[in-house]
């Protein structure tokens, strides 16, 4: 039960941020925080929500990072 309530709260937390800042760093923070609830809710299923996290972490990172450089034309 602890478990459910804590993957609920992290998903909620990643659906609250999403779309948040304007500048690299925000845009990456907040989609490293998404990607880190992701992975935890994930990586729960199979009892490993700490290397799920870790791992979401760095993809929603990356992805955010990407995705600011997209919108300032940077990258097609």
């Amino acid at each position: 039960m602890k478990k459910i309530a804590t993957v609920s709260v992290l998903a909620l937390a990643a659906l609250s941020l999403n779309g948040c800042g304007t500048t690299t760093g925000e845009r990456a923070g907040s989609a490293a925080l998404m990607g880190a609830a992701g992975g935890a809710l994930i990586g729960s299923l199979s009892a490993q929500a700490g290397a799920g996290a870790l791992i979401g972490a760095g993809v929603g990172a990356l992805g955010g990072y990407l995705y600011d450089q997209h919108e300032k034309g940077n990258i097609d």
